[in-house]
């Protein structure tokens, strides 16, 4: 048997779940630079801790990010959006980066929608061949 070190446990649970997430910018303006995305990177790992996760992956470009997080099973997506989302836009805005002041206005930085897509394991064609050919009693 092959062991795999991204297999978490919990008290009653073995888990290997991962999200990818896609926040995209109010109005879809151009306002990340660099140092931006530095600053939301470490921002999102200090929330995905408080939420016992982990920021596999980051990235972005001017007008949306990307995520990869690994989450235990009792953690909600929503919530966790929400935190993320809500987070990083207050510790952002009170920073005054000129390139999103200019740019947005309110208390608003992210669109209130999100993508989440689940991913990682088995693609979901192999999984559904699996349960199909369960040997079941008669």
């Amino acid at each position: 048997m092959q062991v795999n070190n991204d297999v978490r446990t919990g008290r009653h649970c073995v888990f290997n779940l991962h999200v990818h997430l896609v926040f995209v910018t109010k109005y879809r303006r151009d306002v990340f630079s660099g140092r931006v995305l530095i600053d939301l990177e470490e921002i999102f790992k200090n929330v995905c801790l408080d939420f016992e996760a982990e920021l596999v992956e980051f990235n972005g470009e001017h007008d949306h990010i990307h995520l990869l997080v690994n989450y235990p099973p009792k953690i909600a997506i929503s919530n966790l959006v929400n935190s993320l989302k809500g987070v990083s836009s207050r510790l952002i805005r009170k920073k005054n980066y000129p390139e999103i002041k200019n740019k947005l206005w309110g208390n608003m930085l992210w669109s209130p929608s999100y993508f989440a897509g689940s991913c990682g394991g088995a693609p979901f064609s192999i999984i559904k061949q699996y349960i199909e050919q369960q040997q079941r009693p008669h």
